[in-house]
């Protein structure tokens, strides 16, 4: 019973908390967070909150996008690359939230090699491979993405770095490998707060930016 009970314990850490076994943790422990129902049948793709048509760093500042003290950072950046605009930056980080979360959800290295860096991709495969040794199958839902702003931004020898902070609703079952349940609901959505870090270097011709570190928003 003991055994069965860790388990089920280890499910949930892996399957809600993923930001805990990738990159660097800096951040202190929080409280459990208390699962809200969801009103509505989760959906695979989240909206992307409202964003600016135009958006500079004061704007975006304005509007609650980017922290005060990341305003000087995605200046330099914007200086340093004349195509990089934040509002385009914001839309395609929330899109790669989704992708990198569900990508991992499912155990699709294949997807995440092209989203992450090489050590956060290990800190998957490393997790993945925990998973599938228990047997277990996550069927995880990102209801919504609630909230994203860029807490800090930087830019030195020609890479940029920029930390967001994602606060987002995610329900989730985690599954034996007879598909029974043995954690989780579907029916109830747990607030996540993830800091998450990408970067670039705006030299290389390819657009794309990584996930390099991740945290969890204290």
């Amino acid at each position: 019973m003991v055994e069965i009970i860790l388990l089920a314990m280890v499910a949930v850490f892996v399957g809600l908390r993923l930001f805990s076994v990738l990159g660097q943790r800096t951040g202190h422990e929080q409280e459990p967070r208390m699962p809200r129902p969801v009103e509505a049948p989760p959906k695979l793709t989240p909206v992307p909150q409202s964003v600016p048509d135009i958006a500079p760093a004061a704007e975006a500042e304005a509007d609650g996008l980017v922290a005060p003290t990341a305003s000087a950072g995605i200046r330099k950046i914007s200086s340093a690359d004349s195509s990089f605009e934040i509002n385009e930056f914001l839309i395609g980080a929330q899109a790669a939230y989704r992708m990198i979360l569900e990508a991992f959800w499912k155990g699709d290295r294949d997807d995440l090699s092209h989203l992450v860096s090489e050590e956060v991709l290990a800190s998957f495969d490393a997790a993945i491979d925990a998973r599938e040794a228990e047997g277990h199958v996550l069927d995880n839902r990102l209801v919504a993405i609630e909230r994203t702003q860029v807490e800090k931004a930087e830019f030195r020898s020609g890479t940029a770095r920029i930390t967001l902070r994602f606060d987002a609703d995610i329900a989730g079952v985690t599954r034996d490998k007879d598909g029974e349940v043995i954690a989780g609901s579907l029916s109830d959505a747990v607030e996540t707060h993830d800091i998450w870090t990408f970067a670039r270097n705006v030299r290389d011709a390819d657009p794309n930016w990584l996930l390099v570190e991740t945290d969890e928003a204290a």
